[in-house]
Protein backbone atom coordinates (compact mmCIF):
# COMPACT_ATOMS: atom_id res chain seq x y z
CA UNK A 1 0.00 0.00 0.00
CA UNK A 2 1.11 3.59 -0.71
CA UNK A 3 1.78 5.95 1.65
CA UNK A 4 -1.40 7.91 0.36
CA UNK A 5 -4.63 6.58 -1.95
CA UNK A 6 -4.41 9.35 -4.37
CA UNK A 7 -8.27 9.63 -4.51
CA UNK A 8 -9.68 11.97 -6.75
CA UNK A 9 -8.80 15.23 -4.81
CA UNK A 10 -5.54 14.20 -4.45
CA UNK A 11 -5.22 13.30 -8.18
CA UNK A 12 -6.63 17.14 -8.61
CA UNK A 13 -4.46 18.91 -6.48
CA UNK A 14 -1.21 16.91 -8.00
CA UNK A 15 -2.31 17.73 -11.93
CA UNK A 16 -2.91 21.75 -10.67
CA UNK A 17 0.40 22.10 -8.91
CA UNK A 18 3.13 19.61 -9.41
CA UNK A 19 4.00 20.06 -13.32
CA UNK A 20 6.47 22.41 -13.96
CA UNK A 21 7.21 23.90 -16.74
CA UNK A 22 9.52 24.08 -19.29
CA UNK A 23 11.95 26.18 -17.65
CA UNK A 24 11.72 24.19 -14.95
CA UNK A 25 12.42 20.93 -16.61
CA UNK A 26 15.47 22.01 -18.71
CA UNK A 27 18.06 20.58 -16.35
CA UNK A 28 16.22 17.17 -15.91
CA UNK A 29 16.08 17.41 -19.68
CA UNK A 30 20.15 18.03 -19.67
CA UNK A 31 20.67 14.92 -16.55
CA UNK A 32 18.26 12.48 -18.47
CA UNK A 33 19.32 12.71 -22.14
CA UNK A 34 23.11 12.50 -20.53
CA UNK A 35 22.54 9.31 -18.62
CA UNK A 36 20.14 7.63 -20.68
CA UNK A 37 21.69 8.47 -24.39
CA UNK A 38 18.08 8.16 -26.47
CA UNK A 39 17.68 5.98 -29.69
CA UNK A 40 15.30 5.56 -31.96
CA UNK A 41 12.44 2.66 -31.09
CA UNK A 42 14.04 2.90 -27.37
CA UNK A 43 11.42 1.73 -25.08
CA UNK A 44 10.99 3.54 -22.12
CA UNK A 45 8.88 2.97 -18.60
CA UNK A 46 7.83 5.56 -16.94
CA UNK A 47 6.52 3.54 -13.58
CA UNK A 48 3.80 5.83 -11.22
CA UNK A 49 3.42 7.93 -14.17
CA UNK A 50 0.77 10.60 -12.20
CA UNK A 51 -1.08 13.17 -14.29
CA UNK A 52 1.77 12.59 -17.69
CA UNK A 53 3.94 15.47 -16.73
CA UNK A 54 6.94 12.97 -17.56
CA UNK A 55 5.58 10.65 -20.27
CA UNK A 56 4.54 14.14 -22.39
CA UNK A 57 8.11 15.58 -21.70
CA UNK A 58 10.18 12.65 -22.60
CA UNK A 59 7.82 11.96 -25.92
CA UNK A 60 8.70 16.19 -26.33
CA UNK A 61 12.12 15.70 -26.24
CA UNK A 62 12.98 12.63 -27.39
CA UNK A 63 10.36 12.12 -30.82
CA UNK A 64 11.29 8.57 -31.88
CA UNK A 65 11.41 6.82 -28.41
CA UNK A 66 8.11 4.98 -27.01
CA UNK A 67 7.18 5.37 -23.43
CA UNK A 68 5.09 3.20 -21.56
CA UNK A 69 3.21 4.43 -18.90
CA UNK A 70 1.93 2.12 -16.08
CA UNK A 71 0.19 3.98 -12.84
CA UNK A 72 -1.74 2.22 -10.27
CA UNK A 73 -4.01 4.94 -9.12
CA UNK A 74 -7.30 5.10 -11.09
CA UNK A 75 -7.42 8.20 -10.25
CA UNK A 76 -4.37 9.46 -11.61
CA UNK A 77 -4.71 7.70 -14.98
CA UNK A 78 -8.23 9.26 -15.34
CA UNK A 79 -6.25 12.52 -15.33
CA UNK A 80 -3.07 11.57 -17.17
CA UNK A 81 -2.22 14.24 -19.90
CA UNK A 82 -0.50 11.08 -21.54
CA UNK A 83 -2.29 7.92 -22.86
CA UNK A 84 -2.88 5.15 -22.47
CA UNK A 85 -2.15 4.80 -19.08
CA UNK A 86 -1.32 0.74 -18.00
CA UNK A 87 -2.84 -0.68 -14.71
CA UNK A 88 0.57 -1.28 -12.83
CA UNK A 89 2.74 -0.73 -9.79
CA UNK A 90 6.77 -1.28 -9.26
CA UNK A 91 5.95 -4.90 -7.75
CA UNK A 92 3.46 -6.22 -10.24
CA UNK A 93 4.38 -4.48 -13.82
CA UNK A 94 2.31 -5.38 -17.12
CA UNK A 95 5.34 -6.09 -19.24
CA UNK A 96 6.98 -9.11 -20.87
CA UNK A 97 10.31 -10.31 -19.68
CA UNK A 98 13.04 -8.10 -21.06
CA UNK A 99 10.87 -5.29 -22.91
CA UNK A 100 11.90 -2.37 -21.75
CA UNK A 101 14.79 -0.41 -22.59
CA UNK A 102 15.15 1.97 -19.76
CA UNK A 103 12.85 2.99 -16.28
CA UNK A 104 12.14 6.17 -14.97
CA UNK A 105 10.92 6.51 -11.56
CA UNK A 106 10.02 9.90 -9.91
CA UNK A 107 9.11 10.51 -6.65
CA UNK A 108 7.70 6.74 -6.70
CA UNK A 109 10.33 5.13 -4.53
CA UNK A 110 9.01 6.04 -1.43
CA UNK A 111 5.51 4.90 -2.02
CA UNK A 112 7.37 1.33 -3.18
CA UNK A 113 6.20 -1.16 0.24
CA UNK A 114 8.88 -3.62 -0.61
CA UNK A 115 11.72 -2.03 -2.64
CA UNK A 116 13.19 -5.63 -3.10
CA UNK A 117 10.45 -7.15 -4.77
CA UNK A 118 10.30 -3.79 -6.97
CA UNK A 119 14.06 -4.53 -8.05
CA UNK A 120 13.47 -8.36 -9.28
CA UNK A 121 10.14 -6.96 -11.02
CA UNK A 122 12.28 -4.48 -12.60
CA UNK A 123 15.17 -6.65 -13.62
CA UNK A 124 13.03 -8.94 -14.92
CA UNK A 125 11.30 -6.55 -17.56
CA UNK A 126 14.28 -4.17 -18.47
CA UNK A 127 16.44 -5.77 -20.65
CA UNK A 128 20.34 -6.29 -19.76
CA UNK A 129 22.25 -3.29 -19.37
CA UNK A 130 19.19 -0.95 -19.31
CA UNK A 131 19.38 2.00 -16.93
CA UNK A 132 16.85 2.80 -14.04
CA UNK A 133 16.23 6.81 -13.25
CA UNK A 134 15.18 7.34 -10.15
CA UNK A 135 14.31 11.04 -9.03
CA UNK A 136 13.76 11.19 -5.47
CA UNK A 137 13.54 13.25 -2.33
CA UNK A 138 15.41 10.53 0.04
CA UNK A 139 15.46 10.35 3.55
CA UNK A 140 17.81 12.84 4.94
CA UNK A 141 18.53 15.49 1.76
CA UNK A 142 16.03 17.94 2.43
CA UNK A 143 18.42 21.00 2.52
CA UNK A 144 17.88 21.52 -1.01
CA UNK A 145 13.88 21.48 -0.97
CA UNK A 146 12.30 24.79 -0.45
CA UNK A 147 9.15 23.57 1.23
CA UNK A 148 10.93 21.90 4.36
CA UNK A 149 12.02 25.32 5.03
CA UNK A 150 8.69 26.29 5.52
CA UNK A 151 7.25 23.23 6.98
CA UNK A 152 10.27 21.53 9.05
CA UNK A 153 7.62 19.29 11.00
CA UNK A 154 7.53 17.97 7.19
CA UNK A 155 11.37 16.40 7.77
CA UNK A 156 10.00 13.58 9.92
CA UNK A 157 8.15 12.86 6.76
CA UNK A 158 10.56 12.18 4.30
CA UNK A 159 13.08 11.18 7.27
CA UNK A 160 11.07 7.88 6.87
CA UNK A 161 11.52 7.20 3.58
CA UNK A 162 13.97 4.97 1.83
CA UNK A 163 17.76 6.76 2.09
CA UNK A 164 20.23 6.24 -1.15
CA UNK A 165 22.04 3.25 0.65
CA UNK A 166 18.58 1.40 1.52
CA UNK A 167 17.50 2.14 -2.16
CA UNK A 168 21.07 0.48 -3.81
CA UNK A 169 21.47 -2.60 -1.41
CA UNK A 170 17.31 -3.35 -2.20
CA UNK A 171 18.49 -2.91 -5.87
CA UNK A 172 21.17 -4.69 -5.59
CA UNK A 173 19.91 -7.27 -4.64
CA UNK A 174 18.20 -7.97 -7.60
CA UNK A 175 22.11 -7.20 -9.80
CA UNK A 176 21.91 -3.57 -10.36
CA UNK A 177 24.74 -0.98 -9.64
CA UNK A 178 25.42 2.16 -9.15
CA UNK A 179 26.46 4.40 -12.20
CA UNK A 180 25.62 7.90 -11.26
CA UNK A 181 24.02 10.08 -8.23
CA UNK A 182 23.86 14.03 -8.65
CA UNK A 183 21.48 16.84 -7.72
CA UNK A 184 19.50 18.42 -9.97
CA UNK A 185 18.07 21.81 -9.56
CA UNK A 186 14.53 22.75 -10.88
CA UNK A 187 12.87 26.21 -11.28
CA UNK A 188 9.67 24.79 -9.43
CA UNK A 189 7.84 28.57 -9.61
CA UNK A 190 8.43 32.15 -10.63
CA UNK A 191 7.94 33.28 -7.08
CA UNK A 192 7.59 32.23 -3.17
CA UNK A 193 4.01 34.33 -3.48
CA UNK A 194 3.26 32.14 -6.34
CA UNK A 195 3.71 28.85 -4.43
CA UNK A 196 1.90 30.17 -1.17
CA UNK A 197 -1.00 30.95 -3.27
CA UNK A 198 -1.18 27.79 -5.38
CA UNK A 199 0.14 25.22 -2.45
CA UNK A 200 -2.36 22.28 -2.41
CA UNK A 201 -1.70 19.70 0.97
CA UNK A 202 -3.16 17.04 -1.23
CA UNK A 203 -0.29 17.24 -3.59
CA UNK A 204 2.42 16.50 -1.18
CA UNK A 205 2.80 13.07 0.37
CA UNK A 206 5.20 14.59 3.91
CA UNK A 207 2.23 17.77 4.07
CA UNK A 208 -0.26 15.31 3.87
CA UNK A 209 1.35 13.19 6.83
CA UNK A 210 1.85 16.03 9.48
CA UNK A 211 -0.68 17.43 11.71
CA UNK A 212 -2.95 19.87 10.91
CA UNK A 213 -1.87 22.24 13.67
CA UNK A 214 1.80 21.63 12.24
CA UNK A 215 0.26 22.66 8.61
CA UNK A 216 -1.33 25.21 9.63
CA UNK A 217 2.12 26.80 11.18
CA UNK A 218 4.41 26.11 8.04
CA UNK A 219 1.66 27.80 5.34
CA UNK A 220 1.54 30.89 8.10
CA UNK A 221 5.74 31.16 7.67
CA UNK A 222 5.39 30.13 4.03
CA UNK A 223 3.09 33.54 3.40
CA UNK A 224 5.06 35.88 5.53
CA UNK A 225 8.43 34.91 3.77
CA UNK A 226 6.59 35.38 0.13
CA UNK A 227 5.51 38.94 1.45
CA UNK A 228 8.99 39.96 1.50
CA UNK A 229 10.97 37.54 -0.90
CA UNK A 230 11.17 37.69 -4.55
CA UNK A 231 13.03 35.61 -7.54
CA UNK A 232 12.09 32.21 -8.39
CA UNK A 233 12.13 29.48 -6.25
CA UNK A 234 14.67 27.25 -7.62
CA UNK A 235 14.79 23.23 -5.94
CA UNK A 236 17.01 20.79 -6.11
CA UNK A 237 15.95 16.53 -5.64
CA UNK A 238 18.31 13.64 -6.32
CA UNK A 239 18.92 11.46 -9.07
CA UNK A 240 20.21 8.09 -8.69
CA UNK A 241 20.97 6.18 -11.54
CA UNK A 242 21.34 2.40 -11.62
CA UNK A 243 22.29 0.00 -14.30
Amino acid sequence: MARIAYDNADAAAFEATRHLTDDGLSAWREAVTRHLDPWAGMRVLDLGSGTGMWAQAFTAWYDRIEVIAVEPSEAMRARSSYQPVMDGNAERLPLDDGSIDAAWISTVIHHVPDLNRAARELRRVVCPGGRLLVRSAFAGRHRAISLFRYFPEAIRVLDTYPSVAHVEAAFSTAGFVTVGFEQVPQVTAASLREVATALRREAHTPLQLINDDEYAAGLARLRKAARRETGPVVDALDLLVLT
